[in-house]
């Protein structure tokens, strides 16, 4: 059995005394590519925060490389939902790029050749290396977001979260993004939280439906006893050249509502 790179037992989260997961038990082996799926508000992203350490569970515990997961932090790679920069700032692919090399005590020019390698190599996995002089308001949404994760791969990491990272990109360029992703993940386990279920399902290893509870599957087809599980309410695949779900009926809705 490959090495687990994260386990979390019987982890509970509440906010403001209301529960947003409970009952968590979740095995991810070195070298997965595990999608989360679920509907908003249904704790994805609180999940991958327990795992970073961004967030401590209620109950339960939580182990990344057997370790609380804020003693490993340099072994894990993040690109939030959310990655708030200023388009118009006169900086470089490579300059976003070199800031995932800053240490603490070290100045913004205080880069080593080591830095600067490891910025190429990261930029040649996301295929960016022929933007690196470029300025980052001038990417698409999809090179930007490589850019982002280029960031996180800079200092090596061993497990790589992303969370909704291919929200910003057209559906055609989602295609090559992932075939990025399972490239990288040859090398690196990766962990995302996505709505992009159709496209995923052609990539993933492994798939975890949450809604405050959890049900980890161990394949990358995403089957229909899978969304029941995740949205607890009828919901449909349909494709038609761009990925997009349509939810049916609720079971308590009569028919001639």
């Amino acid at each position: 059995m490959p090495e687990p790179i994260i386990q979390m037992r019987d982890v509970w989260f509440s906010f403001n005394g209301q529960p947003v997961l409970q009952e968590v038990n979740l095995h991810v082996p070195r070298g997965d590519f595990l999608v989360v799926i679920g509907p908003n508000g249904g704790g994805k992203t609180t999940l991958l925060k327990l795992m970073l350490g961004l967030l401590y569970p209620t109950r339960g515990t939580v182990a990344v490389f057997g370790e609380p997961p804020h003693r490993v932090s340099h072994r894990i790679g993040y690109v939030p939902q959310n990655v708030h920069i200023n388009k118009d700032f006169p900086v470089s692919v490579l300059d976003v790029v070199l800031m995932g090399r800053l240490r603490t005590g070290r100045g913004w020019s205080r880069h080593t050749r080591q830095d600067r390698v490891a910025a190429q190599q990261a930029l040649e996995q996301m295929q960016l290396w022929g933007c690196r002089d470029r300025r980052i308001g001038k990417l698409s949404g999809g090179q930007l977001q490589r850019v982002f994760i280029a960031r996180a791969l800079v200092s090596g990491p061993e497990v790589l979260f992303l969370d909704e990272a291919m929200a910003s990109i057209d559906a055609q360029g989602r295609g090559e993004f992932y075939d990025i992703l399972k490239e990288l993940n040859r090398t690196v386990t990766i962990v995302a939280a996505s709505h992009d279920m159709m496209i995923l399902s052609r990539q993933v290893k492994s798939v975890a439906c949450v809604n405050r509870e959890l049900h980890h599957h161990d394949s990358g087809e995403i089957t229909q006893e899978m969304l029941d599980e995740a949205y607890h309410c009828p919901v449909d695949l349909v494709a038609h050249g761009i990925p997009h779900r349509v939810l049916g009926l609720h079971a308590d809705k009569k028919e001639d509502e």
